[in-house]
């Protein structure tokens, strides 16, 4: 399979998946816009598998597969996604270990790992989310070292209201995120059963510890170019707005899963192409 096909199916798949993620990608060059499509796209399959409803034993072997699969991609595959990310990876270097942490942390997802203190929430969030701002960041490219930590810890505010938007849905499906210690110290039960006001309550609180994690993760923007920190700026901007709208409300997310209007996500695009902060 030839590469400009690869990169055409990762396209597909990032413009029919990607509701928040495909807004930034759309501000990128074409070489950048094909790179992180391969990444969306590996990255969408791991989370297929982690979410899928195979049983956990064969979810486990699935996700060994794909890591199998990267080390080293096989030559000749037809693959469109394995061949996207290969040729991504010659361009771009993207450090290929960082798809082992999306897939360990996918794993303790299909393992039904909870987490007793926000220290280990943040481990869980750097595997699953961090990773992908690291590999993200290969494509975008940057001299200043300080980069690598600031993507890493974008990616942990992101996944932190990936987790508080979706509390609900993970509390119906027996996932568990947020920490045991936080659930306890305001009077909620550690598997957020009960009253949903407690609940709310410890969204609120989390919503505070995902501001702070925002605040340094932002400051990667002024260490990119500007089409990539435009792209950057509108992914980090969709998931600020959607934290602010939680905070706002955090009992809202008890009844319901919160999403921004597609209008809004167009608003925050349109403001980082012209330069102006999410």
């Amino acid at each position: 399979m030839n590469t400009e096909t690869a990169y055409r199916t990762c396209e597909d798949i990032t413009r029919r998946e990607a509701k928040n993620f495909g807004y930034g990608i759309r501000l990128l060059r074409v070489p950048e816009r094909h790179a992180l499509s391969s990444v969306y796209a590996l990255a969408r399959r791991i989370d297929d598998i982690g979410d899928g409803a195979a049983p956990p034993a064969q979810k486990l072997i699935e996700l060994e597969e794909v890591r199998s699969s990267l080390h080293p991609i096989a030559p000749g595959s037809d693959d469109p996604v394995l061949v996207a990310v290969a040729a991504a990876t010659r361009r771009y270097h993207l450090p290929l270990a960082a798809f082992d942490e999306l897939i360990e942390g996918c794993a303790r997802d299909v393992r039904g790992t909870s987490y007793a203190t926000f220290d280990d929430l943040v481990v869980y969030c750097r595997l699953v989310a961090g990773s992908i701002g690291r590999l993200s960041l290969a494509v975008f490219g940057t001299s200043d070292p300080k980069a690598v930590a600031l993507a890493d810890d974008l990616g942990v505010a992101l996944q932190l209201t990936n987790i508080l938007r979706d509390v609900l849905e993970d509390r119906g499906n027996g996932r568990v995120y947020l920490p045991a210690a936080d659930a306890l110290a305001v009077g909620c039960p550690a598997d957020l059963s009960g009253d949903d006001s407690a609940l709310a309550e410890l969204v609120a609180f989390e919503c505070a510890r995902t501001h702070e994690w925002f605040e340094r993760g932002l400051e990667l923007l002024p260490l990119l170019d500007r089409r990539s920190r435009a792209c950057v700026g509108a992914m980090a901007g969709i998931y600020y707005r959607l934290l602010v709208h939680i905070e706002r409300d955090p009992r809202a997310v008890t009844e319901r899963r919160l999403s921004l209007p597609a209008v809004e996500k167009v608003w925050i695009a349109g403001k980082c192409i012209i330069g102006a902060k999410p």
